[in-house]
């Protein structure tokens, strides 16, 4: 805890309560807490209680809105605070302090930090101060969108702003910059330690990020070194407006005026698709520096796996018991642990201990799923392997997968809202992993039991990248299947074709399930050979769709048109031909979209599940289970029935 004498307590609550506004701006909006715990945690705790005081001392002392501060010892700890520059400093005092209880819950963790609206707080065993942008970096976007007309103009305007500010912060006083612009609201910082062109970088990035956060009328961007937000309501107040102009007239202004027109030119020109505004900025993302990447475990960014030992997992899983057992899939079974520092785990064991490739590959291709960050991807923290047992450790998702909350004990306890947004949140993270992410990674297993749910209930993409590890893998023709029977498309499943629209098809069945609370092989629909996906197209045939809602769901909750809207999407996702098939991240553009007169879907290929025919062709795997993951096609023809 913080220990302050009364005298000092009662004056920063006088100089608090002067301030008619009194706004900290205490909203937390990402924590993180390093993985590893300090050697000696009196002593480190000791010193890092010291750099804090400092920091209050030199931002209430010089009035300022930034300040660093070195604890020397045996355990050394540097910290960081800045604070918004439209904050009074008595906001800033109190969402300093506000941040100081929260980022104490890391506990002995030798790094941590915690992002508010108002103030970021960071603390670390070794110096950090020139660090910009790092794993980690996400959006973070509001519930309300802007419709209508409102849309379009509210989008130009924002992408105007976000530009201009992201052009003039590295060169305006403190590195901060604020301005309102057609009724929205913006601002754009950077630590104030940064260079001016690692600040340009950081807020590349931040652009990129708070964009795609369109059409919501609110949206931040979050990173280690800068931070940026848009909303349409005044956040600071009206005399920390600043002229951005003067900032922007330099002999940068090429580049500036490059960002100007590649925003408003290009959404100008989607204005005619009103509900599709956000389809050049998801697009633009993907040309733009560096992948996006989602939220953070720790504050002490992991630039590879961390190699943990194998024995701490065999202790933290209870030695991979069947009590600790948290469920089994194709690639292996995966086991609750609890680490020494008290984080705890799932503990996947890879079941490909007898494939000589994966045990020569392993620590490069982890290597690059470990550096897959984004919110709507499960994390994987890190990797150990001995003889032939081989694990990966990813973050702990207390509320499990989502098949148990669609057709499993939990049924029924989503709402139609929380469905959308797992939706939406799926359709993010398959677009990050084929078009974001430096290398393209296809899934090939995506399905409900793969979407983790976290306390809020987004969405976490599991299980992605580790088909990498199956042999014989190449680009867009592998003779390994990897996926599981009724989610593959038909082209992968019998010809053996891959790209990132067998993807697409598995995303549209699940979306299926979500809506009707089906299984897409449940035989209980009439007549008993119509699988789900066969079901739902004779609905939409008949125009009869809200048939297919599942009955748990309440018609209150939910308008019809947008729930045929989002049928028609997934309907869209499940063509026959795969070029007929939208990107993922044409998916994330349509789901926003509040239009759906342009969603003709055609009818698509069946495939029954449990026979594994495709209309007369037999498609024979070697399995004895139709639900598993790995099969070999020997059937190379398929049709449409």
């Amino acid at each position: 805890m913080a220990y302050f004498d009364s005298a000092f307590v009662l004056s920063v609550l006088l100089l608090w309560c002067s301030v008619t506004s009194g706004d900290p701006q205490a909203n937390l909006l990402q924590p993180g807490c390093s993985l590893y715990n300090a050697t000696n945690a009196s002593v480190f705790a000791a010193t890092m209680n010291r750099t804090f005081d400092d920091l209050r001392s030199n931002i209430s002392s010089a009035a300022a809105h930034f300040a660093t501060a070195n604890g020397v010892s045996s355990q050394s700890v540097y910290s960081l605070f800045q604070c918004r520059g439209y904050l009074s400093i008595a906001d800033c005092l109190a969402c300093l302090s506000v941040a100081e209880d929260r980022i104490r819950r890391c506990g002995a963790a030798n790094g941590a930090r915690v992002i508010y609206d108002g103030c970021f707080l960071r603390y670390e065993s070794a110096t950090f101060f020139d660090q910009g942008t790092l794993p980690g970096n996400t959006n973070i976007c509001g519930g309300r969108n802007a419709t209508g007309a409102e849309s379009a103009g509210f989008a130009s305007a924002a992408l105007a702003l976000v530009a201009d500010l992201r052009a003039a912060t590295p060169r305006a006083p403190q590195f901060f910059a604020a301005a309102e612009r057609e009724g929205v609201f913006g601002i754009a910082q950077c630590v104030e330690t940064l260079s001016e062109a690692v600040c340009e970088q950081c807020l590349a990035t931040a652009v990129n990020n708070v964009v795609l956060c369109l059409p919501s009328v609110d949206g931040r961007a979050v990173d280690a070194g800068c931070f940026m937000r848009y909303s349409n309501t005044a956040f600071f107040p009206a005399n920390q407006t600043m002229d951005l102009s003067r900032f922007l007239n330099s002999g940068r202004s090429s580049r500036r005026r490059a960002i100007i027109w590649g925003v408003v030119g290009g959404v100008c020109g989607l204005l005619l698709l009103a509900g599709l505004v956000a389809l050049l900025w998801i697009r633009r993302s993907r040309d733009q520096q560096g992948p996006r990447k989602g939220d953070i475990l720790g504050a002490t960014e992991l630039q590879g796996p961390i190699n943990f030992h194998y024995a701490d997992l065999k202790k933290a899983t209870n030695n991979f018991s069947e009590d600790s057992k948290l469920g089994e899939g194709g690639f292996g079974d995966v086991y609750k642990g609890t680490l020494k520092n008290g984080i705890t785990v799932a503990v996947k064991r890879l079941a490909i201990a007898q494939v000589s490739r994966a045990r020569a590959d392993f620590q490069s291709e982890v290597k690059i799923i470990s550096n897959v960050h984004h919110r709507n991807l499960i994390r994987l923290l890190g990797c150990s392997s001995k003889g032939q047992d081989f694990l990966l450790v990813y973050e702990y998702m207390a509320n499990s997968s989502l098949d148990k909350f669609i057709f499993g004990d939990k049924r029924g306890s989503l709402n139609w809202k929380q469905r959308f947004s797992i939706i939406v949140g799926m359709a993010r993270g398959l677009s990050y992993l084929h078009q974001e992410f430096h290398v393209c990674i296809i899934h090939r297993d995506i399905k409900c039991s793969n979407i983790l749910l976290d306390d809020d209930f987004q969405p976490r993409i599991a299980d992605f990248g580790l088909a990498r590890l199956l042999p014989e893998d190449r680009s867009h023709l592998s003779t390994r299947f990897a996926g599981t029977l009724g989610y593959t498309a038909p082209e992968y499943a019998i010809q053996g074709q891959l790209s990132e629209k067998v993807d697409t098809y598995s995303f549209g069945v699940v979306v299926l399930e979500m809506i009707s609370g089906r299984k897409n092989n449940d035989i209980k629909l009439e007549p008993l050979t119509q699988y789900l996906l066969e079901w739902a197209w004779k609905l939409y045939e008949r125009d009869q769709l809200m048939e297919l809602v599942d009955e748990t769901l309440n018609p209150s909750e939910f308008s019809p048109e947008e729930v045929k809207r989002i049928i028609k999407i997934a309907l869209l996702c499940t063509q026959s031909a795969a070029a007929a098939r939208p990107t993922m991240t044409e998916v994330v553009v349509m789901l926003l979209s509040q239009s759906g007169a342009a969603l003709q879907p055609t009818r698509p290929t069946f495939i029954d599940p449990a026979s594994s025919v495709v209309h007369g062709n037999t498609v024979s795997f070697t399995t004895g289970s139709s639900s598993t993951s790995h099969a070999t096609v020997s059937v190379s023809q398929f049709s449409a029935r």
